[in-house]
């Protein structure tokens, strides 16, 4: 692993998966085969509609919950179809992923939306895990840190960057994302490195202290290479996250 003071986490994002009984089998197999560790931490990220079964499953445990999106909106109101952080709160949740390259892409999430959202989970009590990432003709043509740069600079603008002290940076290279495709781990940590030494020319203590995932196509057979980089924290995981022993495979290397 990395020499770091900062902890690993590794969180698995289930998206538009699972089932009651599905779900409470994997949780199961997590619970069976999970050892809280000092340096790790784990992360569960379900659907909307099963957050209060996962939190009551895993209430025993060192596990953590999170959701996969919230409103920008911070107070109630008619707006039908969301949901604010608040709820996520009240539904047990620590964490929330804001600006997914899903959401960018599929949803038209853009790099205003994304700061609007990290701002409102931050102040519903949130932790937001703020994704950023290039496609693969952005990464062909080399503009792979110009496209972070400027999803960064979007949350640093209208947050702050000691709003980066209580956040998570997650890169997830689209190019790799549900690919099979992973970048290597000297490429993940290039763009790893470039993130937090975009965070440190506003702040050095805080780019110190952030946690950096990566995010693409991380399995138990490269999560101890990846990891082993000095700029990469853990991962966020999306397919290996939905079977327990891959999942579990993936945190042990994070937790050493």
């Amino acid at each position: 692993m990395a020499e770091s003071a900062r902890n690993y986490l590794v969180a698995g994002n289930w998206k538009m998966n699972g089932s009651t009984a599905a779900n409470r089998e994997l949780v199961d197999g997590l619970l069976d085969g999970f050892s809280p560790s000092d340096g790790a931490g784990m992360l569960l990220c379900p659907s909307f509609v099963h957050l209060r079964d996962v939190a009551s499953w895993i209430a025993a445990s060192d596990i953590q919950l999170g959701a996969q999106n919230l409103s920008e909106q911070t107070g109630s109101g008619a707006y039908t179809g969301e949901i604010q952080g608040a709820m996520l709160k009240d539904a047990g949740c620590d964490y929330v992923i804001v600006g997914h390259s899903e959401r960018r892409t599929l949803y038209g999430e853009a790099d205003d939306l994304v700061a609007a959202k990290f701002i409102a989970a931050q102040a519903q009590g949130l932790t937001p895990i703020v994704c950023v990432g290039e496609s693969l003709e952005q990464r062909e043509t080399g503009s792979t840190e110009a496209v972070v740069r400027r999803q960064i600079d979007a949350v640093l603008d209208a947050a702050g960057v000691e709003a980066f002290s209580g956040a998570v940076v997650a890169y997830e290279p689209i190019w790799a994302i549900g690919t099979g495709h992973t970048a290597t781990p000297e490429q993940a940590q290039d763009v790893h490195a470039a993130i937090r030494g975009m965070i440190a020319a506003r702040n050095d203590t805080i780019a110190a202290g952030l946690r950096i995932l990566y995010g693409g196509s991380v399995k138990g057979s490269n999560a101890a290479e990846l990891f082993a980089m000095n700029d990469i924290d853990g991962g966020l995981v999306g397919g290996a996250s939905l079977s327990a022993s891959d999942f579990l495979a993936i945190y042990r290397a994070a937790a050493g």
